[in-house]
């Protein structure tokens, strides 16, 4: 009846959805516990600080499409550029977007548009404020150091999927003294990202993010399922490692089946 070697994958399938079943019930039903994020905690700070200094902010979530393998990084820039935009519109703070693909524009159009309407200021929003550039990689990164080099921004956000231009984008920002908050999945990027920008949202961090700033106990929910399946792996990994050290392989033959 069933194929050999495929038991155990099926089970693990079976518990992933019971974990992240887990999660939604239980975020329905209390309040679940979400780590601080210092780069998200710092988002008002930075519009607070733009809107002080009397400076524009320059906001990018790269240039990848919102489809595709790039998708989930560019969704997860823009759940962040909805509440700097929100902000932004609340505190009449400069907003300037940089974006790089098509579909991508296309949203962040309509997110800023619905973001200074809910606000109460639909006649503030300029779609002119939103640069359409390029989906090729430099020509991309050289239209968001003009952007930067002109606005002389008091904060910079680069959340998103970001590249090898990682590196080159958020030492402009640095260059004119921004505050900068960046976040991207490609952990090959992420080392510079720490190393020039003030607060860096990692891996995870990013993808968690639109959760965490909407408090929508469904997407927290979901999140929570997640670190359970998670919890689980680990003890398994750890369970595992003791019986090998044993001799037993009890485990390693029932993750066979």
């Amino acid at each position: 009846m069933f194929v050999e070697g495929r038991i155990a994958g099926l089970l693990s399938l079976v518990f992933v959805f019971l974990c992240i079943e887990l999660g939604l019930r239980k975020a329905g039903t209390q309040t679940i516990y979400t780590r601080p994020i210092a780069g998200l905690e710092a988002i008002e700070e930075a519009v607070g600080r733009a809107t002080e200094m009397g400076k524009p902010i320059v906001f990018t979530p790269g240039y990848a499409d919102i489809a595709g393998t790039t998708g989930a990084a560019s969704l997860a820039g823009i759940d962040v550029l909805n509440h700097v935009a929100r902000l932004a519109a609340r505190y009449d703070t400069g907003l300037s977007v940089v974006v790089g693909h098509p579909n991508t524009y296309a949203l962040v159009v309509d997110i800023l548009k619905t973001a200074y309407l809910e606000e109460g200021k639909p006649d503030v929003f300029n779609p002119d404020n939103i640069r359409f550039t390029s989906d090729v990689q430099f020509a991309f990164t050289a239209a968001v150091l003009g952007q930067v080099q002109r606005e002389k921004p008091a904060t910079v956000f680069y959340t998103g999927y970001f590249a090898a231009e990682a590196i080159v984008v958020a030492e402009a920002a640095a260059t004119v003294d921004a505050m900068t908050i960046a976040g991207t999945t490609n952990y090959f990027q992420i080392p510079f990202f720490v190393a020039a920008c003030d607060y860096t949202m990692i891996g995870e961090e990013l993808l968690a993010a639109g959760a965490f700033i909407s408090k929508d106990p469904k997407r927290i929910g979901a999140i929570a399922g997640q670190d359970y399946v998670k919890i689980a792996t680990i003890i398994m990994t750890v369970a595992g490692a003791i019986l090998s050290t044993m001799g037993l392989d009890i485990l390693t033959k029932l993750l066979s089946k």
